[in-house]
């Protein structure tokens, strides 16, 4: 059993949980996942890992409710506990394995929209232990929807905030900032981590790929076993088929066939996978309404 320690709202329905698992904190690396099972009878629930500590053995994830299984896991309490909390999962993210002083001399910027700021944290934590300074932007619909900004504005060099109605921070959404930074202050960025709506993603990604920044996404929104048996997280990257649940979840954004992941995610998802990935566009303020 892996018991709950801590508990908290850091945004409208979006929890944090500090969950007691040993080994599975022995083993993470930023970028990876946990499939999370309140009791036996409850759904696998494939959740980004937002903070570890080996040390303590403790494991952080945040997520939003967007239904009952994720209701039925935000209802639990501090002192109760998970049936079942298997990881680390996927692949960690690509920064961890290049060579770190090649790392220090790049310009680095990690975007993370609605709560794919959470995704982002580990990396950007792990890089500032390492004495990689990188930029961050995040952004939600409203400046109550943002999440970690306290902890992320600690561990990056800049950070960069936009909301949807421009009553705090940039007005629009993150792509919009991104398109600010390099045009208008001529920011020069040669490595681009985007996590958040598939949308927010392929924008960014369309928006690199003009100026040649490499970029890495992450699919793990498209994720519905996590272990690579049900087929749901297939997708093509750069021609080639692969499972962001077992190749990923972290892919160059400039080869994914984002139009083939958003038609799958409809193939898949549920309904609350639905309102969900709504809600997610609205509150990085992308409004495209894009189905799953």
């Amino acid at each position: 059993m892996y018991k709950i320690l801590n508990k908290r709202e850091l945004a409208p329905n979006v929890f944090s949980m500090e969950i007691q698992a040993p080994r599975v904190a022995k083993s993470c690396l930023p970028g990876q996942f946990v499939i999370v099972k309140v009791d036996e009878k409850a759904e696998r629930i494939p959740l980004a890992i937002s903070d570890y500590d080996a040390k303590n053995g403790t494991v952080t994830i945040v997520l939003q409710i967007l239904g009952e299984s994720t209701q039925k896991i935000v209802n639990c309490n501090v002192g109760q506990a998970f049936s079942d909390f298997a990881g680390p999962l996927g692949q960690p993210s690509m920064l961890v394995c290049e060579n770190l002083e090649e790392l220090k001399k790049k310009n680095i910027l990690f975007v993370g929209g609605g709560p794919g700021a959470a995704a982002i944290y580990p990396q950007v934590k792990w890089l500032h232990e390492h004495e990689v300074n990188v930029d961050v932007i995040i952004g939600s619909r409203l400046k109550e929807c943002l999440v970690l900004e306290e902890e992320l504005k600690d561990i990056s060099a800049n950070l960069y905030i936009a909301t949807d109605d421009g009553d705090y921070g940039y007005k629009g959404s993150s792509t919009d900032l991104l398109i600010e930074l390099i045009e208008k202050e001529r920011k020069k960025y040669d490595h681009v981590v985007a996590i958040g709506s598939m949308t927010m993603m392929r924008s960014t990604s369309e928006i690199t790929r003009k100026i040649g920044v490499k970029t890495i996404v992450s699919l793990k929104s498209i994720m519905v076993d996590g272990v690579g048996m049900c087929g749901g997280c297939r997708v093509t990257v750069g021609g080639e088929t692969k499972f962001a649940c077992l190749d990923g979840p972290e892919f160059d954004g400039h080869l994914v066939d984002f139009e083939e992941a958003i038609r799958r995610q409809t193939m898949y998802k549920t309904e609350e996978g639905k309102n969900f990935m709504e809600q997610q566009e609205k509150e990085e303020g992308h409004l495209c309404h894009v189905g799953l």
